[in-house]
């Protein structure tokens, strides 16, 4: 089940690499966020996580511009990360922090060296009217699983790159 009752989005992947490397390479969002999940005007060039407690998470375009859609709440390596998501339910960035949900992601090792990445999108009521469309899309096979499976096939392809 990817919808928990209490309304959040879950979904889990075991990969083929230790803790502190997935947590890395997780904060990469980078190497394998889709380049159409895009609400800038341009392409993007590029997508960045700045890797501490409050920094932002945000989408520069080939132009210059930029769509600030996150901010990192923890920053715990190798063991979690969590971020808000701006993007309401109309998928346009909100500036009200009231309005927005947050991503917990918890990285735990498993035997052989491998990582359970735990990804709980929770509070996504917080968005207002339309907040079940808003979940609906986020654990839909183009919404969470996409990222994570782009992850995972990062994460075990030898020098990580698919």
């Amino acid at each position: 089940m990817t919808v928990e009752s209490d309304g959040s989005v879950r979904h889990e992947r075991v990969i083929d690499v230790p803790q502190a490397q997935a947590f890395a390479l997780f904060t990469e969002l980078d190497r394998f966020k889709p380049r159409e999940h895009n609400m800038l005007a341009v392409p993007i060039e590029q997508t960045v996580m700045e890797q501490r407690a409050g920094g932002a998470i945000y989408d520069r375009g080939v132009d210059g511009t930029t769509c600030q859609w996150g901010r990192v709440v923890a920053f715990d390596p190798p063991d979690r990360l969590v971020f808000t998501w701006n993007i309401g339910p109309d998928w346009h960035v909100t500036s009200d922090p009231a309005r927005t949900s947050e991503v917990d992601v918890t990285f735990t090792p498993e035997p052989d060296q491998r990582t359970r990445v735990t990804l709980v999108h929770r509070h996504i009521d917080r968005h207002g009217d339309g907040w079940e469309s808003l979940r609906a899309g986020l654990d839909a096979p183009d919404g969470w699983p996409t990222y994570l499976d782009r992850y995972t096939a990062l994460a075990e392809t030898p020098g990580g790159t698919p």
